[in-house]
């Protein structure tokens, strides 16, 4: 399976990276595929080396302006010209989407990748890994969309939330 893991490029505590390098085993020593956004650096680079080191394939997705963080011994790395068109690689590529801790950007990906299954676009699992109670916010502002019928479809069938890496893998292997 290829599982596109949005998250962040900055270096990170433990509340984040130890549940970040275990979801990362999990993907590498299930023989699954991270794709990713390419970056060596921060998070990213704790999961892709969890990945490699638990013999997991890499392929990175990358843009232009960039280019110079991307990870040298990625199994494959793509450039985009834009962040648009790497949101629409990252989607093509995977089989499954995680959404792990982040900023401004990971946000960015979870509500574009939750707007286009809400739409019909695409119907890959998405999992929500809530480290540390990082999303506990979104996912109380998710349930009162949800209550107050601004999703045309249930919550449950658009993102599932998960508090460990063991949690979320299980959902991905049930349902992509």
């Amino acid at each position: 399976m290829n599982i596109c893991v949005f998250m962040s490029a900055a270096d990170l505590d433990e509340r984040y990276t130890v549940p970040a390098r275990e979801f990362a085993g999990l993907i590498g020593s299930g023989g699954h595929t991270l794709v990713w956004g390419g970056s060596e650096s921060g998070l990213m680079k704790v999961v892709a080396d969890g990945v490699q080191e638990a013999g997991g394939r890499l392929v990175g997705v990358s843009v232009e302006f960039l280019h110079k963080l991307a990870r040298e011994n990625a199994d494959e790395m793509v450039i985009t010209t834009d962040l648009a068109e790497r949101k629409a690689q990252l989607l093509l590529r995977s089989d499954a989407i995680v959404i792990m801790v982040g900023g401004t950007g990971t946000l960015d990906e979870a509500t574009e990748i939750l707007e286009l299954k809400k739409h019909g676009l695409h119907a890959k699992p998405v999992v929500l890994l809530n480290a540390a109670g990082f999303y506990d916010g979104l996912k109380l502002q998710l349930q009162r969309m949800d209550a107050e019928g601004f999703l045309p479809l249930p919550l449950s069938d658009l993102v599932f939330f998960a508090e460990d890496g063991a949690e979320a893998m299980a959902y991905l292997e049930e349902n992509a």
